[in-house]
């Protein structure tokens, strides 16, 4: 049986035999060329989210740019390569080298004589473990005080009408669920197929840890917010779940200096009382003059790189005895940032679902090349294979759950949301089992599945959108039944 990837690629080949000039054939031959390219994932959100920073944190080195200067206005992409290499790349197409340093830590842009405005775009490559997973575009904010600036965010991570977005996935940063999250979110949803929809978005919480003061249990609040925010029934229809994380933390955690680690010690090794008077706040830890060890530039520096939360866990860590090296003082810090959260989600509702998400850019690039060229054997074609795909089938199902749009008591959306991966795509998850269930046991959970869906695919009373949903969980089951046979015999 070929697969969705297979598909894709045997109507990408067809248009392109019949693609009717340059522009329509470089697109189809784009959107093959993805096929094989690690996923492409948009950090998008509103300014001073902490876009920048959440980039720098996921690749683990400084190279996103967090202040105010010309290049963080325009969207930027960050690939793996075998040199170091940023290009500007002009609003007609033409690239340039940039010159580019380490200013201190962070890398430096020089844009030179070129206008922000006149740049579609800057890509720069990075020989990173972390980018051959995956493609990190970094976006403006949506709502810059520049128009100009945030309609050219929207349109990028939006499409342009006429051809879908150039990314696979996009990690939405919010901070409050503003109105205007939501009408950026709602463009980027459609109900069928989409240039994006909830099987490709996440939501993050971002600057978790200002929540609650900064205190201790700052990033435990976080979560109860967040958990609030995925039961929004709005909300859940734009995103797939919402994660908290602390980027600054996460930021400074991964890309942690011995000499930062070493004046941590010193303070946790002053008077007690007197640390804990400066942590009370950010202005005393920082403007504070009082004998700590360390002087006051210093712990600004530290307040700039870690936060107040971040200074305070560092310092309470290593006082404490429980951590006694930087490595350990790093990654103490980095699980309480939330990012390893944030990593695992990315890896089941993104990395394992590349193909999907992949051969879907390439369908959608050939729909739109198709009603462009008004080929009207291309879009039957297409729309066979949309129609066809089972995890588009399931894709439907799972928006619409989201939406509300099923007649389904509570229990069952439950179990149908999950059942469609929403909480992973393992069959375990799938079936609300312990990580590692045997094989009767799953096997019997899938027998047990089948059975109630089939039951209500067959309910006279069933509305035709339930009953036609619920046999898509029938195939499911079906599926995943198949699948367990096989391992079983293998």
């Amino acid at each position: 049986m070929s697969t969705l990837v297979d598909q894709a690629r045997h109507v990408l080949a067809q248009a392109r035999k019949r693609a009717a000039g340059a522009e329509l054939a470089a697109r189809l031959a784009d959107a093959e060329d993805r096929l094989d390219e690690p996923l492409r994932v948009a950090v998008a959100g509103r300014v001073k989210a902490g876009k920048s920073t959440l980039v720098n944190a996921m690749v683990g080195e400084l190279i996103a740019p967090t202040d105010a200067r010309e290049c963080t206005r325009i969207v930027t992409w960050y690939r793996d390569g075998v040199t170091y290499r940023v290009e500007g790349v002009a609003n007609g197409g033409e690239r340039a080298p940039l010159r580019f340093d380490r200013d201190g830590a962070a890398l430096g842009i020089d844009l030179g004589d070129r206008l922000p405005e006149q740049l579609a775009c800057i890509e720069v490559t990075w020989p990173s473990s972390r980018l051959r997973e995956m493609t990190l575009v970094d976006t403006p904010g949506i709502d810059s005080l520049s128009l100009a600036e945030s309609s050219r965010t929207e349109r990028f991570l939006t499409g342009d009408g006429d051809r879908p977005t150039p990314t696979d996935a996009v990690l939405y940063l919010l901070r409050h669920v503003h109105a205007g999250d939501l009408r950026f979110l709602e463009a980027f949803h459609d109900d069928r197929l989409a240039t994006a929809n909830p099987l490709n978005s996440i939501g993050v919480l971002s600057r978790a840890d200002e929540i609650g003061s900064a205190r201790p249990d700052a990033l435990d609040s976080a979560r109860r917010i967040a958990t609030r925010w995925r039961g929004d029934r709005r909300l859940a229809a734009l995103v797939q779940t919402v994660v908290p994380v602390a980027g600054l933390l996460a930021e400074a955690a991964s890309t942690l200096r011995q000499v930062e680690f070493d004046a941590f010690v010193v303070i946790a090794r002053a008077d007690r009382a007197l640390v804990d008077e400066l942590l009370v706040s950010a202005d005393r830890f920082g403007g504070s003059t009082a004998p700590i060890g360390i002087v006051d530039l210093e712990r600004r520096a530290l307040l700039d790189r870690f936060g107040l939360f971040g200074c305070r866990l560092a310092v309470a860590a290593i006082g404490s005895g429980e951590v006694t090296t930087a490595a350990g003082l790093a990654d103490r810090l980095l699980d309480a940032s939330g990012l390893p959260a944030l990593r695992a989600e990315i890896a089941d509702r993104f990395t394992r679902r590349r193909d999907l998400l992949k051969a879907r850019h390439a369908l959608l690039t050939t729909r739109q090349v198709a009603l462009a060229s008004s080929d009207g054997a291309l879009l039957r074609e297409v729309e066979r294979v949309l129609d066809g795909a089972h995890e588009f089938a399931e894709l439907r199902v799972l928006n619409a759950l989201r939406r509300g749009g099923l007649e389904l008591g509570e229990a069952r959306v439950v179990a149908a949301r999950r059942l469609l991966g929403e909480a992973g795509t393992d069959v375990d998850a799938r079936l609300g089992l312990e990580a590692g269930a045997g094989t009767v046991d799953v096997r019997a959970a899938l027998v047990d599945q089948l059975a109630m869906w089939q039951d209500q695919a067959e309910h006279p009373l069933a509305g035709p959108d339930t009953a036609a949903a619920a046999r898509v969980l029938v195939r499911t089951c079906e599926g995943l039944l198949a699948a367990t046979a096989i391992a079983e015999t293998a």
